[in-house]
């Protein structure tokens, strides 16, 4: 996908090791993707597979132990870059005796923004998440779904280029679920960055324009949803009505028929089928791992 890089990373490994310094668990290894601004990019793995390290590195809450990895054109470590991302965790934490106004006016606060750009980015947001009704009620009193739309406005005060979120349809209903996936495509209509980690493949499939599957700490699979979705070993054609007598016949024959050809294509599967079949697999062949493509080599089956 051409476009300006918004996230890089080039062979990142991150090792934990236990108190003696000796190595513990392999969390990532030799990690390799580019993400570009504009896109909406999902991270997917089974758990323990290095999804939320990853994420942890590029806010810059982790250091790695080997490789790089860039964010806005700087360092991941450069805590400056950090004013224009917004970032969903899987659990909220947040304080559960301020009410929705206050929060964002608190989170507002640590930007440096004027009480009158606070109030006005506070309206809209909440209006924006559908808490307009609750805007004044105690997080105390919020249900789960409510908690994670307070969080997205809470990620968003600052006007993010880049948003990170760790399972955003977490704990709502259909309708909210619905709702969420509608906010990030609109993020991304708007021109942000948005990479997520979900368990939901449902809910990535329906906004992502990208994926990478990560499992044991490695990159498995990388590229566009559409194009991973597509059986290549079965080819599909569509057509105008045809006679059964002409259904008979191959594809040289619809012309002559005075058919018109519609379409040509593979089938698609689906990103659950997908994601399983990269796990197991994985699992059968233990170390092998997607290299993106640079130049001078290609990409590992």
């Amino acid at each position: 996908m051409a476009g300006e890089v918004v996230i890089q990373t080039r062979n990142l490994s991150k090792i934990y090791r236990d108190f003696w310094g000796r190595k513990k668990v392999r969390a990532l290894n030799s990690l390799t993707f580019d993400v570009t601004k504009g896109e909406v990019f999902g991270l997917l793995g089974p758990n323990g597979s290095g999804k939320t390290t990853t994420l942890k590195l590029l806010l810059g809450l982790l250091f790695p132990t080997e490789g790089e990895v860039n964010i806005l054109g700087k360092p991941a470590t450069d805590v400056a870059k950090n004013e224009k991302i917004g970032y969903l965790p899987e659990e909220s934490y947040l304080y559960r005796f301020l009410n929705a106004e206050e929060t964002l006016d608190f989170y507002g606060r640590l930007f440096n923004m004027s009480a009158e750009v606070r109030k006005e980015r506070s309206r809209k947001l909440i209006e924006r998440v559908g808490l307009t009704h609750a805007r004044r009620r105690q997080l105390k009193e919020y249900s789960k779904g409510m908690t994670r739309r307070i969080g997205l406005a809470q990620a968003l005060i600052n006007e993010p280029e880049l948003i990170l979120l760790d399972e955003p349809t977490s704990g709502l209903d259909p309708l909210g679920s619905r709702d969420m996936k509608d906010m990030i495509v609109k993020l991304k209509e708007e021109g942000k960055t948005v990479v997520m980690c979900s368990h939901l493949l449902a809910d990535v499939q329906d906004v992502c324009d990208r994926i990478a599957i990560l499992d044991g700490g490695e990159l498995k699979v990388l590229g566009r949803v559409q194009d991973l979705l597509k059986d290549q070993g079965v080819t599909q054609i569509k057509t105008s009505h045809l006679s059964d007598e002409v259904v008979k016949e191959v594809e040289a024959v619809l012309t002559r028929n005075g058919a018109k050809l519609l379409e040509v294509d593979h089938p698609t599967t689906n990103l659950e089928e997908l994601f399983v079949k990269t796990v197991r697999e994985s699992a059968a062949r233990p170390g092998q791992r997607y290299i993106p493509p640079t130049p001078g080599n290609t990409p590992a089956a």
